[in-house]
């Protein structure tokens, strides 16, 4: 426990950039570091959690506590990884309802963002090399690839190539696989009115968590109508909380720690994180055991394939959607050229080193 604490919290501590780049860090840590499980493994945890509700990363980080030190582990490891999170935004939320704005870190996270790119391209260079298993699956990923970057919806064009491939496969080994479906039920709860008691903040913020689909990158769309269309926040206050879980390590979800907050002092903090991370704790102790035992049904077993190769697409859409979005001076590009020479030309590169790097360059090239 003390080994799956120690490197959730670490994570949580450094790992910036959101989802994909979370997973990256992740899987340096946990498969080419302390080697917990295969990388096959690894990848068929990723395809099956993108199609769960709930946060990616954050729900993987539970897998991979799970996978290491049961149920106890998948806690330890989804408390670990969020807490950091937690803590910075708490503070930053009393400053921001204090004194009406936030630190000036501007500086640091124009550096911290070019070197994730390199994070995110180490991984996708890895898990790829392994999820490509024939020309079909490449196939399946360029057209996963372009959907993604024409701004088809991640999880629709994941399932899509997931029941495409699976459907491809199967008839072309004209397999006679029995399936077995379950049913996953959402939990949904709701208040009304343009004032909210704790309960409320935690009922809110638990029906988001529950019905989350699309990791962090896609937060605005469920907190927009739940908050704006409430009364209960103004777009500004919103676009500023979901700023602040941008540019703070681990999950992005932290997010909801400074809504709460806002509404409802350091209760309302409680409430909303309780509430939004909740759903994932119950998803994965729930439906992690089925999820390695897909690998085994033959007709599943296609399924992630594609699947699979369907999320290494996506996390390279979102590497180019990223770069396109923060290349934009020469020093992002130094910053990313050295962050890229670190990681792929360098023989035992450590991510977190890259983000420190990354932000200690920001901070030098942005403020002087």
């Amino acid at each position: 426990m003390k080994e799956i604490a120690t490197v959730f919290f670490k994570l949580g501590l450094f790992a910036f950039g959101g989802p994909a780049a979370h997973i990256a860090m992740m899987e340096e840590e946990i498969i080419q570091k302390r080697k917990w499980m295969t990388d096959q493994e690894f990848l068929d945890l990723i395809g099956a959690t993108n199609i769960i509700p709930g946060p990616n990363s954050t729900e993987m980080t539970m897998h991979c506590g799970y996978k290491r030190g049961g149920v106890m582990g998948l806690f330890v490891a989804g408390f670990s990884f969020i807490f950091p999170a937690v803590l910075i935004t708490v503070i930053l939320a009393y400053l921001y309802v204090e004194y009406g704005s936030l630190p000036e870190v501007a500086p640091f996270i124009k550096g911290i963002t070019p070197a994730v790119l390199a994070v995110i391209a180490a991984a996708v260079y890895k898990l790829g090399k392994k999820a490509l298993k024939g020309w079909e699956l490449g196939i399946i990923g360029v057209i996963v690839f372009a959907s993604a970057l024409l701004g088809v919806h991640e999880v629709l064009a994941l399932l899509a190539g997931g029941i495409f491939g699976m459907l491809y496969f199967f008839f072309r080994n004209k397999s006679r696989n029995t399936l077995n479906s379950f049913t996953l039920g959402l939990m949904t709860a709701g208040m009304a009115g343009s004032t909210i008691s704790t309960w409320g903040i935690f009922f809110t913020f638990l029906k988001v968590g529950s019905i989350l689909y699309g990791s962090g990158y896609v937060l605005f769309a469920y907190l927009e109508p739940e908050l704006i269309g409430r009364g209960l926040m103004t777009l500004p206050q919103l676009m500023d909380a979901i700023g602040v879980g941008q540019f703070t390590p681990g999950p992005v979800l932290s997010t909801a720690t400074f809504i709460g907050y806002q509404l409802g002092g350091f209760t309302g903090a409680l409430a909303a994180t309780f509430g939004i991370f909740l759903p994932s704790f119950i998803f994965v102790w729930v439906f992690h055991d089925y999820m390695l035992k897909m690998r085994k049904i033959k007709i599943l077993g296609y399924f992630l394939d594609a699947v699979n190769i369907s999320a290494v697409a996506v996390m390279l859409a979102v590497l180019i959607s990223m770069a396109t979005e923060s290349l934009i001076d020469w020093p992002a590009w130094v910053i990313a050229a050295v962050s890229i020479g670190y990681t792929f030309f360098t023989k035992k590169p450590n991510a977190i080193y890259t983000i420190i790097g990354g932000a200690l360059l920001g901070w030098i090239l942005y403020s002087f």
